[in-house]
């Protein structure tokens, strides 16, 4: 039986520009220890669909578990744009949150 990880991958040869479908594949990744898979298939979500609030904050707290402190901060901030754009207030105040943090801890 094929693992969660191939099932995702068999359904993208389907449905090649499924943002939800990349999401998972990048959260199995990261749950696999893949960070490399899971940062790029992250990067294909937000390519794909600019408004995908999660890809966002996953592909930045994964950045973070790496120490990959630069990337985290610039990642929440095309977010927090991102979330502008749409008027999504909520996603803006919870990222702007954790950027906020992570300033603090780190430094611009």
């Amino acid at each position: 039986m094929a693992d969660r990880r191939e099932q995702l991958q068999a359904m993208l040869v389907k449905q090649p520009n499924d943002a939800f479908l990349h999401f998972a594949l990048a959260m199995e990744c990261a749950k696999l220890g893949d960070a490399d898979a899971a940062l790029a298939e992250f990067d294909r979500v937000i390519e794909l669909d600019p408004s995908y609030t999660a890809a966002y904050t996953q592909k930045a707290l994964l950045c973070e578990k790496l120490n990959r402190l630069d990337d985290a901060k610039a990642t929440y901030r095309r977010g927090i744009e991102s979330a502008k754009a749409r008027g999504d207030h909520h996603a803006v105040s919870k990222m702007q949150e954790v950027l906020d943090r992570l300033v603090r801890t780190t430094g611009e």
